[in-house]
This record gives C-alpha cells, sequence and structure tokens, in this order.
C-alpha cells in the first residue's frame, strides 16, 4: 500500500477556467476502464514541457515535441494502456492517425494536438480503438473533471494523485491544480511519469518554459524509485490566461516568482505523491545532502545511496545495516572526498563521523529510526555549502512480483 498517502477527495481538485476535462473508455487493454483523458485548451493558452532523456523515447513525445514548436495547443490527449513506445515508424503513424482525429473533432489542425501515452512498451498503439473513443470524451468535456483524469491516467498506481492551491498575486486569485501518474521505472531526468500541471494565470512562452525547467528540477527531477529511466516521461505547464491578472512577461518580477513557488510546491506534492506510491513500496526517504561543492555534487551522492538495492533492501527489512549508506557515498564519484570529515545522521541518530561508526551510536537508535515508514537520511560531506534532497522509497518483495508480472 502507499505510504502514507491518501488519494485526493473530489473538493480537492480545483478547476482550472479555461480548462476542459472529459474522459472516456477506449478498452485499450481493460475493457470498460476509463484510459482516455482529452484536455482543451482555451484559445491563447500556453503550453511548455519536459520530456524523458531516454533516446528511446516514445512516438507521442516526438510529436508533442514537434507540435508544441510549430503552433498553438488546443487540447491535449492522453491513453494509459500501451506506451506507443519501441513502435518505430508504425508508432508515429498511430499516433498521428489519433491526433489527426481528435483535430477533426475540435475542428483545429493536428499540429495543435499534443499526444500523451502510458504502459507497456514495444505493443502497438490501438489507434481505432481510441479514435472510436475520443467523441464521448469530448462530449462529456467540463472544468471539474481533474480527479476522474487523475485515475484515468493510472497505470501501476494505487492511489490517484492530484493536488491544488490558490494564491494571491495583486489582489488577484490564480489557481494551481496538477495530476500526476507513476509507480515504478521512476528515475529523474525525467521519471516514468506524465505531469499536468495548469494555472489560470497568462505567462509569456519564454518565461513559461523556463519556469517549467526550474520546477521539474525542483520536484521530479529530484525523485527516483528503481533507476529507471521511461520512455514516455512528459511534464506539461499549461497557462490559460483566464484571469485578469497581467500577463507574466519577466521571469524576475514578483508575480513570476509568486506564481513559480506556488507551482513548485504542487509539483513537489505530485512527485512525493510517485515515491510514496512507489511499486511495492512501504518507506518513504528523504536524504538531505548538504555541504557539497556544489548542487550537483550533493545530488550525485544523494543519488547514489538512492541508488543502491542494498540500502532499498535494509530499509525495507529495518534492518540498521547502515555500513551501506557509506558504501553508496564512497562509490558516488566524488574523488577528492575525505571521509575522515562526513556526518551520517539517520533521522536525529549520529550514525557515523571520523571516518566510522560515531562513538554515541546505538544500534537500538537505528533500529528505532528504521521502523519508521517516513525516514530521513542526512549526509555532511563538510566540502561546501551546496545541498540537494532526493526522494525515494525501499525496494520490497512487491515490487519484484509487480514488474514480473506486469504484462499479465
Amino acid at each position: 500500500m502507499p505510504v502514507n498517502l491518501a488519494p485526493p477527495q473530489p473538493d480537492e481538485l480545483l478547476p482550472v477556467t479555461g480548462i476542459q476535462i472529459g474522459i472516456a473508455s477506449a478498452g485499450i487493454k481493460t475493457p470498460g476502464r476509463k484510459d482516455l483523458t482529452v484536455m482543451q485548451l482555451a484559445a491563447g493558452s500556453q503550453v511548455a514541457g519536459v520530456f524523458t532523456q531516454n533516446r528511446f523515447c516514445a512516438a507521442p513525445v516526438i510529436l508533442c515535441r514537434q507540435h508544441l514548436a510549430t503552433t498553438s495547443p488546443r487540447a491535449l490527449v492522453i491513453n494509459t494502456g500501451n506506451a506507443n513506445a519501441g513502435t518505430g515508424e508504425d508508432g508515429l503513424a498511430r499516433a498521428r492517425e489519433v491526433c489527426t482525429a481528435l483535430a477533426q473533432e475540435l475542428g483545429c489542425a493536428p499540429a495543435a494536438i499534443l499526444p500523451f501515452s502510458t504502459g507497456v512498451i514495444m505493443e502497438p498503439l490501438p489507434a481505432d480503438k481510441i479514435c472510436a473513443a475520443l467523441p464521448q470524451a469530448v462530449a462529456n468535456s467540463h472544468e471539474n473533471q481533474w480527479l476522474a483524469a487523475a485515475q484515468a491516467i493510472m497505470t501501476t498506481d494505487i492511489v490517484a494523485k492530484g493536488a491544488s492551491l490558490t494564491l494571491d498575486i495583486d489582489g488577484h486569485t490564480i489557481t494551481v491544480t496538477g495530476i500526476a501518474k507513476g509507480s515504478g521505472m521512476i528515475h529523474p531526468n525525467m521519471a516514468t511519469m506524465l505531469g499536468f500541471i495548469a494555472t489560470d494565470a497568462a505567462i509569456a512562452p519564454a518565461v513559461l518554459q523556463r519556469m517549467v525547467k526550474a520546477v521539474a528540477d525542483a520536484s521530479f527531477n529530484s525523485i527516483t524509485v528503481d533507476g529507471d529511466t521511461s520512455t514516455n516521461d512528459s511534464l506539461m505547464l499549461i497557462a490559460s490566461g483566464a484571469t485578469a491578472l497581467p500577463r507574466i512577461d519577466d521571469s524576475n518580477s514578483h508575480a513570476c516568482a509568486a506564481l513559480q513557488a506556488a507551482i513548485t510546491t504542487v509539483a513537489v506534492r505530485l512527485a512525493q505523491a510517485i515515491v510514496r506510491d512507489g511499486e511495492g513500496a512501504t518507506k518513504f526517504i528523504t536524504i538531505n545532502v548538504e555541504g557539497g561543492v556544489s548542487r550537483d555534487e550533493c545530488r550525485q551522492a544523494g543519488y547514489a545511496i538512492a541508488h543502491s538495492p542494498l540500502v532499498k533492501t535494509a530499509f525495507f527489512a529495518s534492518d540498521p545495516n547502515l555500513g551501506r549508506i557509506l558504501a553508496a557515498i564512497g562509490y558516488a564519484g566524488i574523488d577528492d572526498l575525505n571521509v575522515n570529515r562526513l556526518q551520517l545522521w539517520l533521522d536525529d541518530v549520529l550514525v557515523a563521523e571520523n571516518g566510522g561508526r560515531a562513538t554515541s551510536y546505538r544500534e537500538q537508535d537505528g533500529q528505532r529510526v528504521m521502523r519508521q515508514s517516513d525516514i530521513t537520511i542526512r549526509v555532511a560531506l563538510h566540502r561546501g555549502n551546496a545541498n540537494a534532497t532526493i526522494w525515494t522509497c525501499d525496494f520490497s518483495y512487491d515490487y519484484v512480483k509487480i514488474n514480473a508480472e506486469y504484462r499479465s
């Protein structure tokens, strides 16, 4: 079960003026399941995105990048049950077929449609089923379907993931709402996740693109479940411009700073929810690395810990075999690391210093912390002033079971 994570309630996810959402069942993998989402955008909406760094990226990722570069998007179409990745030219043709069909429904150009897919890799996309269900999704569209969309984009997720907040900027109430899916094959740049965050503020395209990159770096690019980078990762930031707040054109303005902070808050909630719902997860682990020469160095050490199967299985067993953490830091690639200066804490328990076990450390203290479902690892490198935070989870028996049976 997810680690201290409850699904959002219907009234928690606020509608964003200028965005209409429709849901349908295309029968892509499971008959009768809601597996198709159409998100219609008001004219003048701006969209920016960041995508997977996997060279074997999916057909919808390729098309989405192309379409974003050519015209203003009018709609997003999202399917679960099939990733349309590892499908070559046929996959691109099928994704184009879906875009063309939705464009005909909405009366816009196919390039104004942004496609997204998630599910099994290297299986042909059933474009005929998707196209047949598009009219239903368009017909039932309205503003208050964010929770239904969060449920419709799930794959191995147990809990739907969504978050909303409102803020005041110069007397104008601004809404930010986001949904995401992801549970396994999670590793940054980005993770096997789809994320869609929208605001009713108006944001200039260049500012929006800088904002989505910064938001992703602070959230979805700071999580890992298993170290596998997916073929379909996409995070989209949508600005409908439906409020009276003047358009944000300056990245250095107070309005931009306030809105970016709010969007980042929503993104962090979604990113942490993905880790808490990690496949088979029983522990949610925060890794704080401080005192590095650079943020990248701190992230390097943090990910070495987060990706270690030995560390992750020890946390699952609640076994304070904490030398595994030191070993992971040691092979993180910080060649001039002075291990005698390093300090390691497990929550409030000092575990290691001066190159080995802290004289104050007691096994029962480590055991007490390891039994918790939320745990913080803190590493002080004592090399500089940089810091970074990584969120991860443990490896359980269920992780193996879920992925061994993924296609069944």
